[in-house]
This record gives C-alpha cells, sequence and structure tokens, in this order.
C-alpha cells in the first residue's frame, strides 16, 4: 500500500499549473520559441534551397522549439512530476536538451552567415543574426541551469551523456557535409563508416535516459557501449586515413575557393570533423576504460 499511496499523492501533484510561464525558466521558453519560429519563418521566405546546410538550418529552427514547447507544456501540467517518477530525470533531460539545442543553433547561424550573409546580402544579416539571437537565448538557458541554478546531470547533462550528443552532433555535421563522393567506391565505404554508429548514439543515450528501460535490458548496457567504442573508433581511424587519401589525391585546393561556395571547402570539411570524431570517440574509449569521470565500465 505504501507503495500505492506514493503513486496517489505524485498524481494528485500533477495539475495544470499556468504560472510555469511566469517563471524565468517559462520566459527563456516562450522567447526561445518565439525566436525560432519567426527565424525560420523569415529563413523560408528567403526562398527554398537545395543545399544541404540550408536545409539543416530550417530542421534546427523547427526541432529546437518543438521540444522546448513539448518540455513547456510538460512542466505546465506537472507531467514532469510523474515522468521523474516512472522513468527519467527530468531534470537531466531538459539540461540536456538546452546543451544540444545550443550546439544546434550555434552550429546553425555560423554556418548560415557563412553561406548566406554577405556585403551585398541585407536579407542574409538579418537571418543571420536573429540565427545568432536564438543560439544565444540556448546558451544562456545551459548557463542558468548548470551555473545559477546549479543543476546536476545523471547522464545526458553530465560529462558522459553530453559527449555522446557531441559525437552524434559532429556526425550529422559530417552528413551535411558529404558531398563529391558517389563516383568513389572507397569514398562509399567511408561513408557507410560513418553511418554504422550513428543510430546506435541516439539509443545509447535514451536507454540511459530511460532509468527503468536500461534495468530490463537482457545484457549490461556499460560492456554494450565499451565494444561499440572500440568499433566506433576502429571504423573512425579507416575513414580518418582512406577519406583524405581518395578525396584530395590529384585534388588540390582551387585557386579560387570562397569557404561560402566552394565544394572543395567542404570536402576538407569532412576531412576535419572526421578527426574531430574520432578524438571524441578515443577519449570517450579511454574514459570508460579508466572508469573515470563517471565514465562507467564493467
Amino acid at each position: 500500500m505504501g507503495i500505492i499511496d506514493n503513486i496517489k499523492d505524485t498524481l494528485s501533484k500533477a495539475v495544470f499549473s499556468p504560472s510555469t510561464l511566469m517563471t524565468g525558466r517559462g520566459g527563456l521558453h516562450m522567447a526561445q520559441i518565439l525566436l525560432c519560429v519567426v527565424t525560420f519563418v523569415l529563413g523560408s521566405l528567403r526562398g527554398g534551397s537545395s543545399h544541404t546546410y540550408w536545409n539543416y538550418a530550417m530542421f534546427t529552427w523547427a526541432f529546437c522549439p518543438i521540444m522546448t514547447l513539448i518540455i513547456t507544456v510538460i512542466e505546465m501540467f506537472k507531467l514532469d512530476i510523474i515522468l521523474n517518477m516512472f522513468c527519467m530525470d527530468w531534470s537531466d533531460f531538459t539540461t540536456g536538451m538546452a546543451m544540444s539545442s545550443s550546439l544546434m543553433t550555434v552550429s546553425v547561424a555560423i554556418t548560415y552567415a557563412n553561406f548566406y550573409a554577405c556585403l551585398k546580402c541585407f536579407y542574409g544579416w538579418i537571418v543571420s543574426i536573429f540565427a545568432f539571437f536564438c543560439g544565444f537565448l540556448y546558451i544562456l538557458e545551459v548557463v542558468k541551469d548548470k551555473f545559477m541554478d546549479k543543476k546536476k546531470g545523471s547522464y545526458l547533462a553530465a560529462l558522459p551523456g553530453f559527449w555522446k550528443v557531441m559525437e552524434a552532433f559532429v556526425s550529422c555535421m559530417i552528413f551535411v557535409s558529404l558531398t563529391g563522393y558517389r563516383d568513389q567506391p572507397a569514398l562509399i565505404v567511408c561513408v557507410i563508416a560513418y553511418i554504422i554508429p550513428f543510430p546506435i548514439l541516439p539509443l545509447i543515450i535514451a536507454t540511459n535516459i530511460l532509468k527503468k528501460l536500461k534495468t530490463c535490458l537482457p545484457f549490461n548496457l556499460d560492456r554494450f557501449v565499451f565494444i561499440f567504442l572500440v568499433i566506433s573508433v576502429v571504423l573512425y581511424i579507416f575513414t580518418a586515413i582512406v577519406w583524405p587519401i581518395f578525396m584530395f589525391r590529384n585534388n588540390p585546393r582551387p585557386s579560387h575557393c570562397p569557404p561560402s561556395y566552394c565544394i572543395w571547402a567542404i570536402q576538407f570539411m569532412v576531412a576535419f570533423l572526421t578527426y574531430v570524431n574520432l578524438i571524441l570517440f578515443t577519449v570517450d574509449l579511454i574514459f570508460t576504460l579508466l572508469g573515470i569521470c563517471g565514465f562507467k565500465r564493467t
């Protein structure tokens, strides 16, 4: 009966509370949603583009406010109390989402300004300014959660979880930047090597967030993560060697190669991000092997 009474007491606290919107956190969420929606509309009015960076920008300005709205509605109806009791650390999830949204919005602001803002591109500058404000608001939420409210993350907002988010984020940027590989089998193999670890990362993140699900797994998750990291490091070592050789052999940088629309510069970005993710996966593997900074090892 003690458990049932505890559940009833928890459910009784889950009531509609519009006062959530009047708090500093609620106001910040409303500002994030409004600014992202305005930026999305301005970006779409500029006109469609087949460029992957434009598609990534539009996705970010839609995804981030939708997630923020969902979090706001859940907190408004106090459903986070139920979620916190039954399946997840809500505080960890919201802080982790703010950190992820910060990565996405800031990276979009930089890439959008690089591709669409120029001396004569006044409209591109307007969208870029709004994009940077979006990133600033999400960074402000992270600062508020981590430094002002002193929230302690159990996974997603802690170093092990956020490291996985960084790996997934860099992987996304690699996919957004992929170009010029279709006619070369060796580069297609590299793309496959990029793809293999990517869908597993969100599953690892989700399983660690959902505490009840983690306890129901028929295998040890920490051991699985260790094996996954070993495979990922091997795959990225392969791509770090093969991609630059087959992409840039007999393919020097053109004499006129502006960073905005030069295919060679984008191909070089893939190589650079490959080394970034190789470092991230390697450090993650070492930390997991040594069991330091919260990186568990079985």
